[in-house]
């Protein structure tokens, strides 16, 4: 017999992520935003499930934002469901336009850099992006001596809580990073979201009859760092079983 553990806070202060109970070292939140020093902006957006070719990125009319759409197919008989994801980021400002957009998907996350042009070349430009999805806070770097934000802070402490957040971009499928089903012979199914681990560097072990998950991802493009996830998952009717797996 398996059964599921459920998605208790490892300290007092709460998961360190709540946007994934498992991540325990690196950027938080399901997007990172950073301002490059070539004026363009780099997105870490977190599609967990999505293959390569499963992202559909559209320009908005106003040529003030990117639409994105994502699909992560139902990959095993007992997922809940497939996931739909449905986002935009752009400009906020009223002097630039969005000129062009690369991305890059791979291993359930997104990246975008996001390149703008002025709207009228003799006045100055500014430099505003859309707010992040999250907060609902606006990421804008302006020039000269005002304030001055060169993007979101992926360690930002209201980032930690006891209460996990679920994917603001899902719009149709399992909004979470975990998800279990009690299968009739006794067994548990349990699908475990780590963005940006590929399948080398995830690990499956046993010790004391708990089952634990592990996964590291490497930093990628403009990622302010890597991240590493780790915690348990289920536990086995018979605690004394230590069963390393790949």
């Amino acid at each position: 017999m398996v059964v599921p553990l459920s998605s208790v806070p490892p300290s007092r202060e709460g998961f360190y992520a709540i946007n994934n109970q498992f991540l325990v070292n690196g950027p938080k939140g399901f997007y990172e935003y950073k301002q490059l020093e070539n004026e363009d902006m780099f997105v870490r957006m977190d599609l967990p499930g999505v293959p390569k070719d499963g992202v559909r990125i559209s320009f908005d009319q106003s040529k003030k934002a990117v639409c994105i759409f994502a699909d992560a197919p139902k990959e095993h008989k007992y997922d809940y469901s497939p996931r739909n994801y449905g986002t935009t980021t752009g400009l906020v400002c009223k002097c630039c336009e969005v000129s062009g957009c690369t991305s890059h998907m791979s291993d359930g996350v997104l990246r975008l850099l996001l390149t703008k042009t002025k709207i009228t070349p003799q006045r100055s430009s500014c430099i505003s992006f859309l707010a992040d999805p999250e907060s609902g806070e606006v990421v804008i770097v302006l020039r000269g001596d005002g304030p001055r934000t060169h993007g979101t802070d992926p360690h930002d402490p209201k980032l930690t809580g006891r209460i996990l957040m679920p994917h603001p971009c899902v719009n149709y499928g399992s909004e979470m990073a975990y998800e279990s089903k009690q299968l009739q012979n006794g067994g548990l199914y349990v699908r475990v979201d780590m963005p940006g681990v590929p399948k080398e560097n995830f690990t499956v072990s046993v010790v004391n009859g708990r089952v634990r998950v592990t996964g590291e991802a490497p930093a990628l493009s403009h990622d302010s760092s890597g991240r590493f996830y780790s915690g348990d998952v289920a536990m086995l009717s018979t605690p004394a079983v230590n069963i390393p797996i790949r």
